[in-house]
């Protein structure tokens, strides 16, 4: 099984709507049976709790399916975790401090890396998905919009992984 985990940070709003974007994905492609995916948060403030109402109202208008509870990321993951997908510098930052090799480090992305519009030659801060929580419903609606832009690179370096990991 190749896992998957989005974290940003609390795990109410950025990293449980990536994981039910992502799954979705994942279903979709024929892939369910041999890739997990799941989120965390960097923090542990919300650990046991649903997703924000706001993120469940923007999916669920997508059509995208949830059920959630938030908990905090653990450095012992890392064995089990293929990629570990961070929502912002700010998360990715967080999760290579908590690596506990360099081997763990480097399995850790930042979401946006897969979105061609958010390619190379972008400010740090360009390659961010902004944190809605203090925001409008807006700002969930934003953030859906840029977990979906780059679901499909992620979805296609995750199927090349997944082949190359396959007896």
């Amino acid at each position: 099984m190749y896992r998957v985990c989005f974290v940003c940070t609390g795990n109410i709003c950025r990293s449980p709507m990536a994981e039910s974007v992502f799954r979705a994905h994942v279903t979709e492609a024929g892939l369910d049976d041999r890739v997990e995916v799941d989120s965390a948060g960097t923090g542990g403030w919300h650990e046991g709790d649903g997703a924000d109402r706001r993120t469940v109202a923007v999916l669920e208008a997508a059509g995208y399916a949830q059920d959630h509870r938030a908990r905090q990321f653990r450095a012992s993951w890392f064995d089990r975790l293929d990629l570990v997908i961070a929502l912002d510098t700010g998360h990715l930052n967080d999760l290579r401090a908590l690596a506990p090799t360099p081997e763990a480090a480097a399995r850790i992305r930042l979401l946006r890396s897969y979105d061609p519009a958010a390619g190379p030659g972008h400010l740090p801060d360009a390659m961010d998905v902004p944190d809605p929580y203090y925001g409008s419903l807006d700002g969930f609606e934003e953030c859906l919009e840029l977990v979906e832009a780059a679901s499909p690179g992620l979805l296609d370096a995750v199927r090349t992984a997944v082949k190359e990991h396959t007896p």
